[in-house]
């Protein structure tokens, strides 16, 4: 049965992973064998998770890379490619939020978290999927949102960005499913980050959120590693196009 788990040999690009779930999501993989491209817009940060990845007797690349950019994106792959030897596991956890109200949302703020969230996720299957498709073999995590299924007020851009995620998972899944590509997403409930510091600092929204959440707390993001490995492993070969909700039972209200 352990071995349904193993990646040893397999090398992972996670996206966003100098930090928070990105970072948990990338130590995990490393655990479980495999060799990390650890890529984020701040790679100071990025090297420094890369070390601390390494020290689990893994290889770590930290890469510098803005995934709603083009450009970028293609230099990304290239170098993991290069100084990797391959691609196995892409995990699409870049992401960003902005909350106000809709009337009062600035284009910006809609275009840099449409920019990320979804197309960064789009621009990143688009060059990582030539290398699993040239191989017939390939493991494919797009992080999504309880937030992609649920709407709640303020949330206009993320929760459009992270619903087009889930409908970008099941695209992709059908496309590239006879070249036993398996293409899933991750749907995190509440979790205890930095992204989510504004909701946590404010005593009043963090009860009230937390009251809805049946399991009655905020998730640790090390509560990813089973999740994420087990999308990356042999142990799920058969299931594409699924969203993993890892919500705390909140969906089941």
């Amino acid at each position: 049965m352990a071995n349904l788990f193993d990646l040893n040999g397999k090398v992972a690009l996670v996206t966003g992973s100098a930090a928070g779930l990105g970072k948990a999501m990338a130590q995990a993989l490393a655990e479980a064998g495999a060799n990390v491209v650890v890529a984020d817009i701040n790679l100071e940060m990025a090297e420094i998770a890369s070390h601390e990845i390494e020290r689990l007797g893994v290889k770590a690349l930290p890469v510098k890379a803005n995934v709603a950019d083009a450009d970028s994106v293609k230099s990304m792959v290239n170098q993991a490619v290069t100084e990797m030897g391959t691609l196995d596991i892409l995990v699409n956890n870049a992401g960003i939020n902005r909350r106000a109200p809709l009337v009062e949302m600035s284009e910006d703020d809609w275009d840099a978290t449409i920019g990320i969230n979804l197309k960064g996720t789009f621009l990143c299957c688009r060059e990582v999927g030539p290398v699993l498709l040239a191989k017939n073999y390939g493991k494919v995590i797009n992080i999504a949102s309880l937030l992609g299924t649920v709407a709640q007020p303020n949330r206009g851009p993320y929760a459009s960005s992270k619903g087009g995620v889930i409908q970008l998972t099941k695209v992709l899944a059908l496309e590239w499913a006879r070249n036993r590509i398996n293409v899933n997403a991750i749907g995190p409930g509440y979790f205890a980050t930095e992204l989510n510091r504004k909701l946590m600092d404010d005593p009043a929204v963090y009860n009230d959120l937390t009251n809805r959440i049946p399991m009655g707390y905020w998730a640790d993001p090390s509560e990813l590693a089973g999740p994420v490995v087990f999308l990356s492993s042999s142990a799920s070969d058969y299931i594409t196009g699924q969203v993993l909700w890892v919500e705390g039972g909140y969906l089941c209200l």
